[in-house]
């Protein structure tokens, strides 16, 4: 019997292409609403994860909530858990990516840049 082989899937793209959607008058309301729905489906991922752990956990007796709560990481691990935050940080605040490296150069190449300066490129 002869098999259907599907071709693998291609990779998504890593970021969106084209112009992001203005759904409001002023883009840093916008810009912050990309931020706040990042950051609630970060927080809706991780919850989700959580409680699949203790209720996996707790079903086989193996760990006690107190134990979470009092649980102190390695160095290595600490070093780990800030990388993934950092990631999640990076993706949380994509939607102004492009300010702050606008205000990076601006900063980079006139430390003594006002505030004026540094608003006008915020803005």
């Amino acid at each position: 019997m002869n098999q259907i082989v599907s071709p693998k899937p291609k990779p998504l793209a890593r970021a969106a292409k084209g112009r992001r959607p203005q759904y409001f008058a002023d883009p840093a309301t916008d810009k912050l609403l990309s931020m706040v729905l990042a950051l609630t489906q970060e927080l809706s991922v991780a919850r989700d994860r959580i409680d699949t752990l203790e209720r996996l956990l707790d079903r086989a007796g193996v760990l006690a909530a107190r134990t979470v709560d009092e649980y102190l990481p390695t160095p290595e691990e600490a070093a780990a858990r800030s990388t993934l935050r950092a990631g999640m940080l990076r993706r949380v605040f994509r939607a102004a990516e492009k300010e702050v490296q606008d205000l990076e150069r601006a900063y980079a190449s006139a430390p003594e840049a006002g505030e004026r300066e540094i608003l006008d490129i915020v803005s």
